[in-house]
Parts: structure tokens; C-alpha cells; sequence
């Protein structure tokens, strides 16, 4: 492995230009594709296996073209008229103007129903408030901004009349956004980071060139696919906040090598050849443990977290590419430019002479040496006490209610609470499937009438029957909120008590609906958990026993990864779910977390714990196989790594504290988790943990039996075939045009010495 890289390092810095023009051709490729290619169809929400989609497909089924010619996909605007105070929506005058209003939208080109609601009886017991509900036969990303302004004006034509009128529903809701001047300030830190880490405008370029250039042929090549793949906006928002933050901390680790083997006294060409040895096996294995997180993803058994898992995972591989590529070409550009401000001024003498000068990192690792045990107790009970509210954890899925009271759709939602109950927004849709039945009508019925007795349902819609007159569709309002566990225990009792409930129909139901929907996920997301996390924990435990021929270093790498995510996620909780600090984040109000927020950190956590173990600790294994003892090399480790680390860690940071200003609220989530999540591992666990743990074991720490030592394939990850023979002989005798910045060819037999001092 680091005889090829080192390879594939000089020949990038040889045919700089043509690897750089390549990716630029593929950018563009790509990015013509992207122009080209149909808009991405709005597929939905699967969830196959669970019970709310066995019932929505037999709708689709059953009523196909009848049950609504805009199917599932069709936009809608739930339009809520409230009365003035004191006064009721029944009023003549007030009538009058709501069903105006009405008529006006129902003559609209694009709409397919809107119904006047004293027609429908659509008014709540008090009279206060009326709502309609207007169909589409479009989606809504097509509705023209002529349907848009028809209904606004047939609404503000109720509010001259002295009535208040909100508008929830599809058809008027904003798009979400991706993190918008929030991230661009993320991204700007994380400049700032960089110039500071490396003091050098091109070192602090490159990375952010590299990674751009990684997100632009990611997210250009899901939207080229989005159409045939069916790929959403979320798709493309988390392959960029990833790609951005693996794509820099990837570039950094590489340059940071480069600029120490130029302080070692080789050559541009040289130390290009070795940083990717070393950093770049790094990389390739950091890689893979994200790719194997977000991969690992498809076993959930949920196609639009598959399809995010992979179109991550593919957006993390090409910026593993790029840094094996692009980087060592841009390195070949500015040799001198990416060192240090003193190393451009200075000879090679006198930057030799500062490679072994202590540092922060050294001076924290001695600090670590000298009482591991108590640093090691500070740090797992201080993770163990963030990780406590996981123990409250309460998985949903978040509807308007969650939007700022400023939104329209959020008033709307609190208008209809009120005056219906905080049930009316999430009613369960119950399907009736009496095609056995020999009176369709009266088992409809039946079963309609022991629904409406059921402890939680305060009322039940007409039945609703498909042409055939085989199956029926109600709805059942809850006394509680979609988000309520008392609405998850309903629909868990209609499951439960369905044989006494149909008991001499002949037929069957099930229940469906957002809610239902909602609830089916959280518990199918709880039930893959285990499988997914004992699955990407195995596969990665063997990759790092073959990377660190160890059996204790990936055992510790994976506990220490559980309390990384355990803290995280304890801290989404307080968060999110209790509301500390909430409106410090814009999160307007609380509620339970996102079903797919615990899966999303499993693995992208996971990923980004292993970058820093392999980043870390393969340093720390690099010193111990050249001969240093166990505490020497922890400090060497440390000395050579920390600063990149922590720098990586600050850019990750910055990049995923970017996402939390977007609007969506699953991206915000997932944000400010991630940030945590880089926070607690990078500067608890790797930083303190690993090392003090390193420090208890000693030599144990990479103790292997033989017998598995000879089965494992071996991986020069610490570039110890660097240390033997010449250049010339490990780059099978080819010649090159390694030059150092005056422009003179290098000198073979210092590159030789060089060799040996590596």
C-alpha cells in the first residue's frame, strides 16, 4: 500500500497538469449532466414491510384514479378561517366571504377539489373556525405562480372582510434550505482555520480547492442521477456536508505530511511521495470506514436512507480520490509555496532542525503519561454523563408544528388545534379490505363503529368506498398530538385489538396516515439499530485489526466510538427534545427526534471516529515499529498529529455547525449532532482517552496471537518500506523531473540519504 501511493504521489506531481485538467474535464462532464438531466420526481416516503405501507399501496391499488387523480403526490393547502372575537364563522356575512373564496380557488386550472365547508361540515363545535381543504392535480414544486397568487388573494379577500385566515398544507410551503449564509460562514472558519493551522495562503487553499472540487462532482453527478435513481434535495445536502468536511480534513493530513518531510530535508517530489505513502494510507483506510458507515446504511431496509447512505458514501470516495490525486498535482504546483512562512525564508539546514522541536502536542501527551488513569475516568464518566438522556430518547417525525410561529403553516396547525383538538392534525386513515365480505356496506360499519368506541379516538369520518364498493376508507381523529406517545399506544391498540374489532365481518383493516406512518418508521429505524451497529462496528473492527495488527487498538476504537455517538446523541436530546439552548439554534419548538436522526449518527459518526483513530493512533504505531518504546512513541504520535487533528476536528466542526442555520429540520439536526458529535471524539476520545488507554496497556496494546498475525494480509500503513532502498529502486528505476524551487534537478544521492533517515 505505501509503495504504491508513494508512487502514484511522484507520478501526480510529474504529470501535474494532466491529472488536474482530468478532473477538471470531469467536473465539467458531470456538471453538463447535471444541467441536462430531468428534475428529480417527487417519489415520496417508503417504509416497506411495515403496516402503513402495505395500507397505502392497497389504497393506490384499490382506488387508483378514483381515490384522487392527484394520488399521494398532488399538493394541498388546508386554508383555516378564524372568526373575530366574540363572533362565529356562521355569520351570514362572514359565510358569505368564505365561500366566495372558496369558489374563486375551486375555478382555479390547477386545482382538483376544494370543497365549501358548511357543506362538509367543516366548522368546529364553537363556530369560531371553518377550514377547506384544496386539492391539486400537480405537486407542489409545479404549481405556477399564478395558483400560488389565486390562492393568496382569495384568502386575503376573507382577511378584508375581517376574518383571520392562515394557509397550511404543501402548496404555499417554502423549500428547505441547505444552511444558507450559515454554512458559507462555516466554510469561512474553516478557512480561517486553515490559513492559521498552516500560516500559508496556498496550504490554506488547497484543501478548500480539493474538497469543492470533491462536492462539485458529488452533488453534480446526484442530480445528474436524481431523475433515474430518485434521489431527493436531502440526498444532495448531506453527500455536500460531508463531502466538504472529509474532503478538507483528507487534504490537511496530506499536506500537513508533505510540509514535515520537506522540514526532513527531501525534495518537493520526494516529500510528495512520501506524504502520500504515509497520510495517503491514512486516508484510504479513513475512507473506507466512512464508506462502510454510509454503506452500511442499505440494511435499514429504508430506500430513501439507502439512497442517502450511497450517495454519501459515493461523494466521500471521490474526495478519497482527489486527495490521492488532485492534492500531490497541487503540491506540485506550489512546492514551496504550501510551507511555512519561516521554511520558504529559511534553508533546508535550519528546517531540519525544528522536526523533532516540542510542541502542544507533546507537552498534552507527557500531561497524559503522567496520570492516564484518572484522564481516562475524567473522560469516559464526563461522555458517560452527556450520554444520560439518551435513556429519555423519544423517536418521531416533526410536522408543522415545529416551523416558527412567523409561517403561515405553523398558525394554521395551532389554529385547527385549538379549535378541534390537538388530534385534528394527525388523524389515522383507516383501509378497509371487505373484498370477502358478502355485505361489504355493513362489515364497513361494523368496524367503523367499534373504531369510533376506541379508547383515544374522540371522532370518525364518513367511510369513503372505491368504485368496486370492496373497500372503504375513514378517518379516525386521536384526542392527542401527532407527536404524543398516548397517539402511538392508539394506533399500537387498533393493531392489537383488530380481531375483536372485525370479529364476524369477513373483512380486515389497517391503518396508515402521516401519523401512523411516522410511528411505523421510528419503530422499524429502533429495530435496525443493534443489527446495523454490530455490522459496521465488525467490518470496521477487521479493517483496523488489519491497518494496526491489533486486537486491543480496534477494540478500543469502537468503545470509544460508542461514546462518541451515546454522548452526541444525549446531547441532540437536551437539545431538541428538552429545549436547552434551543433558541440559541433557531429550534422553535421541541418535540421528539427525528426517527432517522439515530441511524444518520451511527453511521456518519462511525465514519468520522475511525478518520481520527487511523489518523491518530497509526502515527502513534508508525514510531512503535521503528523501534520506539511504548510511552516514547504515544509522545511521537501526538507530536506529529495533534495539530492536524485538532485542526480537522475545528474544520469538521465548522463546516457541520454550518448546516445548523438551514430550514430543514431533519439537516439542522443532523448539524448539530455531527459538530458535537467531531467535538467530543476528536478532543475527549482520541485526544485523551486514546492515549491514556495507550499508555495503561503499553506493549499489550498491540499484542496479536501468531496464528491470526499470519493470517491477516499485511498493509504498510506506517510507510515502513519507505525506510528501505532507494527511490530509484521502489519506483521500478523510472527517472523523473523532480526539482526543488530554484528550479535545479534533485541530487539522487541525497535523495538517498534522505531515505535512510526516513
Amino acid at each position: 500500500m505505501a509503495t504504491f501511493l508513494y508512487r502514484l504521489g511522484r507520478l501526480a506531481v510529474r504529470w501535474r497538469w494532466f491529472v488536474s485538467l482530468l478532473w477538471v474535464g470531469v467536473l465539467a462532464a458531470v456538471g453538463a449532466g447535471a444541467a441536462l438531466a430531468p428534475a428529480a420526481p417527487d417519489t415520496g416516503f417508503t417504509m416497506p414491510g411495515t403496516e402503513s405501507q402495505q395500507a397505502s399501496d392497497l389504497m393506490q391499488q384499490r382506488f387508483a384514479g378514483a381515490h384522487g387523480a392527484n394520488g399521494a403526490s398532488g399538493a394541498t393547502a388546508k386554508i383555516v378561517f378564524v372568526a373575530p372575537s366574540g363572533q362565529k364563522v356562521t355569520a351570514v356575512a362572514n359565510e358569505k366571504a368564505i365561500e366566495r373564496a372558496v369558489t374563486e380557488v375551486a375555478g382555479g386550472a390547477q386545482v382538483s377539489s376544494a370543497v365549501d365547508p358548511f357543506q362538509v361540515n367543516a366548522v368546529s363545535k364553537d363556530g369560531s373556525t371553518a377550514y377547506t381543504t384544496v386539492s391539486y392535480k400537480v405537486a407542489a414544486k409545479d404549481l405556477t405562480d399564478t395558483s400560488k397568487a389565486q390562492l393568496k388573494d382569495a384568502a386575503q379577500q376573507v382577511r378584508d372582510a375581517g376574518l383571520t385566515v392562515e394557509i397550511g398544507g404543501t402548496a404555499l410551503e417554502s423549500q428547505p434550505s441547505a444552511g444558507g449564509a450559515t454554512e458559507a460562514i462555516g466554510v469561512l472558519i474553516a478557512a480561517v482555520v486553515l490559513l492559521v493551522t498552516f500560516g500559508s495562503m496556498a496550504a490554506a487553499g488547497v484543501p478548500l480547492l480539493t474538497a469543492l472540487m470533491s462536492v462539485g462532482i458529488g452533488a453534480a453527478a446526484i442530480m445528474a442521477l436524481g431523475s433515474t435513481l430518485g434521489l431527493s434535495s436531502s440526498t444532495s445536502t448531506l453527500a455536500t456536508m460531508l463531502g466538504l468536511a472529509v474532503g478538507i480534513d483528507y487534504a490537511v493530513l496530506i499536506i500537513s505530511r508533505y510540509r514535515e518531510e520537506r522540514a526532513n530535508g527531501h525534495e518537493p517530489q520526494e516529500a510528495v511521495g512520501r506524504a502520500l505513502g504515509t497520510a495517503g494510507s491514512s486516508v484510504v483506510f479513513a475512507g473506507m470506514t466512512v464508506v462502510i458507515g454510509l454503506a452500511g446504511l442499505s440494511v435499514v431496509g429504508i430506500p430513501m436512507l439507502t439512497k442517502m447512505g450511497l450517495a454519501a458514501a459515493g461523494t466521500v470516495g471521490v474526495a478519497v480520490l482527489v486527495a490521492l490525486t488532485l492534492v500531490p498535482a497541487l503540491l506540485g504546483f506550489w512546492r514551496k509555496a504550501v510551507l511555512p512562512r519561516k521554511a520558504r525564508k529559511a534553508g533546508r539546514g535550519k528546517r531540519a532542525e525544528s522536526r523533532d522541536k516540542p510542541n502542544g502536542g507533546t507537552r498534552w501527551a507527557r500531561f497524559v503519561l503522567r496520570r492516564p488513569l484518572p484522564v481516562l475516568l475524567l473522560g469516559v464518566v464526563g461522555l458517560g454523563v452527556i450520554a444520560s438522556p439518551v435513556t429519555k430518547l423519544h423517536l418521531g417525525t416533526t410536522g408543522d408544528e415545529s416551523k416558527p410561529t412567523s409561517t403561515t403553516e405553523r398558525r394554521a396547525y395551532d389554529d385547527l388545534s385549538q379549535a378541534f383538538g390537538p388530534g385534528f392534525n394527525g388523524p389515522l386513515t383507516i383501509v378497509v379490505d371487505a373484498s370477502k365480505s358478502q355485505d361489504a356496506k355493513g362489515a364497513v360499519g361494523t368496524i367503523e363503529e367499534k373504531v369510533k368506541q376506541t379508547s383515544g379516538v374522540v371522532s370518525v369520518s364518513p367511510a369513503r368506498f372505491n368504485p368496486a364498493g370492496d373497500t372503504a376508507v375513514f378517518t379516525a381523529t386521536p384526542a392527542t398530538s401527532p407527536t404524543d406517545t398516548k397517539t402511538a399506544d392508539l394506533v399500537n391498540a387498533l393493531r392489537d385489538e383488530r380481531p375483536a374489532v372485525t370479529a364476524g365481518t369477513d373483512a380486515t383493516y389497517q391503518v396508515t396516515g402521516t401519523t401512523a406512518v411516522n410511528i411505523d418508521s421510528a419503530a422499524k429505524v429502533q429495530g435496525a439499530l443493534v443489527p446495523y451497529l454490530l455490522l459496521v462496528v465488525g467490518l470496521a473492527f477487521l479493517l483496523l485489526m488489519v491497518v494496526f495488527r491489533s486486537l486491543l487498538v480496534p477494540l478500543k476504537a469502537a468503545l470509544g466510538f460508542v461514546l462518541s455517538v451515546l454522548a452526541a446523541l444525549g446531547a441532540v436530546v437536551a437539545v431538541f427534545q428538552w429545549g436547552w439552548g434551543a433558541s440559541l439554534l433557531g429550534v422553535h419548538t421541541t418535540g421528539p427526534i427525528m426517527s432517522l436522526m439515530p441511524i444518520f449518527m451511527v453511521g456518519i459518526v462511525f465514519g468520522l471516529a475511525m478518520d481520527y483513530e487511523v489518523f491518530l493512533v497509526s502515527r502513534i504505531r508508525e514510531a512503535h515499529v521503528h523501534g520506539e518504546k511504548s510511552a516514547d512513541s504515544i509522545v511521537t504520535g501526538l507530536r506529529a498529529s495533534s495539530r492536524v487533528v485538532v485542526a480537522a476536528a475545528l474544520i469538521m466542526m465548522s463546516v457541520f455547525s454550518g448546516f445548523v442555520g438551514a430550514s430543514d429540520s431533519m439537516i439542522k439536526m443532523i448539524g448539530f449532532g455531527m459538530a458535537v458529535a467531531v467535538l467530543f471524539d476528536a478532543f475527549v476520545v482520541r485526544m485523551a482517552i486514546v492515549p491514556a488507554a495507550l499508555a495503561l496497556l503499553g506493549r499489550r496494546a498491540w499484542w496479536l496471537p501468531r496464528w491470526l498475525d499470519r493470517l491477516l494480509p499485511r498493509i504498510d500503513v506506517e510507510g515502513e518500506a519507505l525506510s528501505r532502498g532507494p527511490a530509484a529502486e521502489r519506483n521500478g528505476g523510472a527517472t523523473d523531473d523532480s526539482h526543488d524551487e530554484s528550479g535545479e534537478p534533485d541530487d539522487s544521492a541525497s535523495s538517498r540519504r534522505a531515505l535512510t533517515r526516513g
